[in-house]
This record gives C-alpha cells, sequence and structure tokens, in this order.
C-alpha cells in the first residue's frame, strides 16, 4: 500500500451540527493517514469564509489543509488578499479551479477567466510556496468543445504550473488510463490522482452525474434503479463496484486516490478497508 497516497476531500459545513460531524468524520478518516485534506467553496463559489475556517481548523489540529481556489467572480485582489492569509497561516497546499460563477452575478466573471490563468497567478504571487492540484476530467468537462480540446487546456495548466492534478470522480477505469496516457503523449509529467465518489444514494449520484458530466455506466445505473429504496443492497454493491475499480487503478499505477465524501465517514472507510485486504 505504500507507493500511492489517499487524500480526503469535504465541503464546509453550514450549521454547528455540520461542524460537529465533520469532526468526527475527520477523526474517523484519520487512520487512513491522508496526504491531505482538501475543502471546497460552498455550492457555486458561494462563500469562501466557511472554506478557510475549516481548512484552519483541519490544519489547527495537525493535519495538511488544501483549500480550494477558485478565480470566478474575483479580483486579483481578493485573491492576493485569500493567498497572502493562506501564506502566514502556514497552508501549503491549494487546489486551484476555474470554479462556478456565483449566482446572482451576471456577467461579472471576475478578473481572471480560467484555471491556467489562476495557477499562472498563483505562482506570480507566491513563488513555489504552495503545492497547486489542478482538475483533470477523463470524461471531457462538460462545457469543453472536444476530448482533445480539454487535454490541450489541462497541459496549460500543468505548463502555468499545477504540480499535480485530481480527476473528476468516474466509474470507468479506462477513461482514466486513456487520459493519463494521452496527457503524457502531450508532455504531461504531473501525477494525476483519480478522483472516487463512493456510492450511497442512487438518485444523488444520478444529479451530481448529470451535472458534472461524470458517466455511470449503464449496467451501473440499472443495477442500482433495481434496488429501489434498499439502501443496504444500494451500498453493498456500491462499495464492491467501487472498491474493485481502486484496485485496478492502484495496479495500473494510479498514483493516489482522492475521496470525495460528501462529508461521510463510513462509504470511504469501508472501501479502504477492502483495498486494505486485496
Amino acid at each position: 500500500m505504500s507507493h500511492h497516497s489517499f487524500s480526503i476531500e469535504f465541503f464546509p459545513p453550514k450549521t454547528t451540527e455540520g461542524a460537529e460531524k465533520l469532526r468526527a468524520t475527520r477523526k474517523a478518516l484519520a487512520v487512513i493517514e491522508p496526504e491531505y485534506f482538501s475543502v471546497t467553496f460552498g455550492a457555486a463559489g458561494s462563500t469562501q469564509a466557511g472554506t478557510r475556517d475549516t481548512v484552519l481548523e483541519i490544519h489547527g489540529e495537525g493535519f495538511t489543509a488544501a483549500p480550494h481556489l477558485s478565480c470566478m467572480g474575483r479580483t486579483r485582489d481578493d485573491l492576493r488578499a485569500i493567498l497572502a492569509e493562506y501564506k502566514s497561516r502556514g497552508i501549503r497546499r491549494v487546489v486551484a479551479l476555474r470554479g462556478d460563477l456565483p449566482s446572482g452575478f451576471g456577467g461579472s466573471f471576475g478578473e481572471l477567466h480560467y484555471a491556467s490563468e489562476l495557477i499562472e497567478f498563483i505562482r506570480a504571487e507566491t513563488g513555489d510556496w504552495f503545492h497547486i492540484e489542478a482538475a483533470a476530467y477523463p470524461e471531457m468537462h462538460p462545457q469543453a468543445k472536444s476530448p482533445q480540446d480539454d487535454l490541450r487546456n489541462f497541459a496549460r495548466k500543468v505548463k502555468a504550473g499545477a504540480n499535480s492534478a485530481i480527476t473528476q470522480y468516474f466509474y470507468n477505469a479506462d477513461a482514466y488510463f486513456r487520459f493519463v496516457d494521452d496527457a503524457a503523449a502531450m508532455g504531461v509529467d504531473v501525477p494525476v490522482v483519480a478522483g472516487i465518489m463512493p456510492i450511497t444514494n442512487y438518485s444523488q449520484l444520478v444529479r451530481f452525474s448529470d451535472m458534472c458530466g461524470a458517466e455511470i455506466p449503464r449496467w451501473i445505473r440499472l443495477k442500482l434503479a433495481s434496488f429501489a429504496d434498499d439502501t443496504a443492497s444500494i451500498r453493498a454493491f456500491g462499495q464492491e463496484v467501487v472498491a474493485k475499480m481502486c484496485e485496478r487503478l492502484v495496479a495500473g499505477g494510479a498514483p493516489g486516490l482522492h475521496f470525495y465524501t460528501l462529508n461521510q465517514a463510513a462509504p470511504t472507510l469501508a472501501i479502504w478497508q477492502q483495498l486494505r485486504r486485496s
């Protein structure tokens, strides 16, 4: 198990109960010895404060924490201030994304329009202080014109200074391996960590996947749909399918697995335990 890393993603809790629950989740997931915990910004880039507070709390507990940073709807001065604060608090890792436009922003995109520009800006402002993670899309970004175009965009982000990448989640290992090979053929040599979404809830998964362009293979969809409201069967099947894929990814040379936990510990722990047994 030593040749690859695990990382864990959370979203900032909105309530005190949520924050309490996340502390318990973090404690439970610490056994995985994640390389870092990342924290998304609220839905549609609504808030950076929740992200910052959660990141600083995790950092204060002695873990490596990586805030997600989006350039949508932000000026260079906003970003400069956020980076300076993270730097002064000893945060050494960020996940740099274009992000969604916050609702109610109309046409105001902010001053930087692409993740590659954001990464360039972080490098220009802070040198090599931050380890920068970029996003990769093995099944193509939903707004990309073509897979080739998406791949070129990914290469631009790496050239701009990204140290490594995390993929959007997927359930098709071949798409991941193909993407990594295609990127390598373009001279991209940074580690591309596989993003993993445990399956716990069918309707939620369909909603997420339709939104972000991740494909749920037909055989998995049909099987999940056939369980209807039988949560135990959905979880057992989901765990088996995702753990098997993780085994294949690790065996095929994936440098790491990044778990999208949705702030729950049990589904990720179950997959991790199955991986350790394999």
